[in-house]
Order: C-alpha cells, then structure tokens, then sequence
C-alpha cells in the first residue's frame, strides 16, 4: 500500500484570531527553489483559500501580513493552485491525521514551515514535534512585532521589507529575511543575498533561513523582488519610515 502524499499536522484554533484552522504537510515537492522539502501548509478549515481570501478572512492564516491577496498585495502564492490543491484533497479525505506521531513527518527531511500561511498560526508545540527529528527547516513569520510570536524566534527568519523593519527586528532578536525593491537598496549590516538567486543553492540544501536555531550571531538573507508580482510591492520610501520611527 503507497503511503499518503501529505498528513494532517493541525486541526483547531489559529493561533492569530481563534477561527479554524487546518495544517497540513506534503511530502513531496517538485518546486526547483525550494528543493524536495516537507511543505507545510496552513488553511483555513472551512473555506477554500480563494474563497478565504475573498472574504478578507485570511488574517487567520496571515496574520498582519501587508502582501495579502485580499489587500491588494505581492504575495508570490497563486492560492487557487498549491494551496488550493491541497485544501481539496483534504476535503477528500486524502491526508491521514498525523497529530499523534508528528515527530516523524520530518525525520531525517528538511522541513519547510509555511508554504503558504504564516507559522505563527499554528502552536509552536506542532514545529517543535515534526522538527524532532529533522535534518533541518526554513520558516518566516511577519508577526514578529507581536509578543506571543517571540517563541518562534529559534525556528523563523522575522519578515521585513524596508531598513527601519530590519532594525527593529534585529533588535527584538530576530534574524531577517528582507525584500529589497531594487537591485541598488542598502545591504545591511550582517546580511547576505540568498543563495538561491546567486548559486541556485535548494533551500533543502542552504538551509540558512532557520532562525536562531543554530545560536545567536548568525548573518541575515536578503533577495531583491522579482518576477511578475514586482510592480505591486509596496515601496516604502526608508527616509520617511525612520523620521516615523523615531518619533515613537
């Protein structure tokens, strides 16, 4: 009997906002930038992730995050496939739950935390367990700035889009993982462009973007919006952003 292509992970609460939620993790991907990782997904349990997005509802898988499809932003997700995908084959009943044995849905695989929705949904109890045994993961969270995110500062890169995000992350004890708009924006101290743009380096294989689960001191990543999406990321002009900061 061929084992399943994903399992069930999570089933309850998000984390965010208390509404329903379900993660799932696939165990086979084909996507050549990430390289063959478990993905890990994170969706609403009772709406099609169109449909979540449409209602404006997917604050409960993304939080705050300002690139969200239902505010007009860059996410780099087409939600109506990979996510959508896999929200119909749980509906079908495809994914076993694995909540009872999740230490071994990472073992000995690299372990991608949110291939769509953000970590911070989902108990961190839930990462801890399929990291267990991992050879190691990548994860982002955009919900750095909010204090019950803290814990996941050992498992995620802090998202941050302009200098002023990076400095403040930073402080909080965050590394980062910045978008630059142009090719000609600052690289900031301590950081590093992604290896994958520069080596075509798999996640699966660089997995530098982990957080501080390797200790504190660690460089941060950078990579320079691309692609069709481009024109719609926000560019926020970093002058005005620190006169604003420091006037907090």
């Amino acid at each position: 009997m061929s084992k399943p292509a994903g399992y069930v992970i999570y089933r309850g609460p998000s984390q965010l906002d208390g509404a329903p939620i379900v993660a799932i993790a696939t165990m086979k991907s084909d996507n050549c930038k990430t390289g063959n990782m478990v993905q890990t997904w994170i969706l609403r349990d009772d709406a099609s992730p169109v449909e979540t997005s449409k209602a404006g509802a997917d604050a409960s898988i993304c939080g705050d995050c300002k690139h969200r499809w239902s505010l007009g932003g860059a996410c780099y997700v087409n939600i109506g496939q990979g996510p959508g995908s896999v929200y119909r084959a749980y509906k079908r009943g495809n994914y076993p739950d694995a909540t009872a044995v999740l230490a071994s849905i990472g073992g000995n695989r690299t372990v991608r935390l949110g291939a769509y929705g953000d970590p911070a949904a989902v108990p961190i109890e839930v990462w801890r367990a399929i990291l267990t045994h991992a050879r190691g993961h990548t994860g982002y969270t955009h919900q750095w700035r909010n204090p019950t995110a803290a814990p996941l500062r050992s498992l995620c890169m802090a998202s941050v889009d302009t200098e002023a995000e990076y400095a403040a992350a930073q402080r909080a004890g965050w590394r980062t993982f910045r978008v630059r708009c142009t090719d000609d924006d600052t690289v900031m101290p301590r950081e590093f462009e992604c290896v994958s743009d520069t080596k075509g380096t798999a996640c699966a294989d660089c997995r530098a973007c982990d957080g501080t689960a390797r200790g504190p001191g660690q460089a941060s990543v950078f990579i320079t919006v691309h692609g069709s999406l481009k024109s719609r990321f926000p560019r926020m002009d970093a002058l005005c952003e620190r006169q604003a900061n420091a006037a907090l």
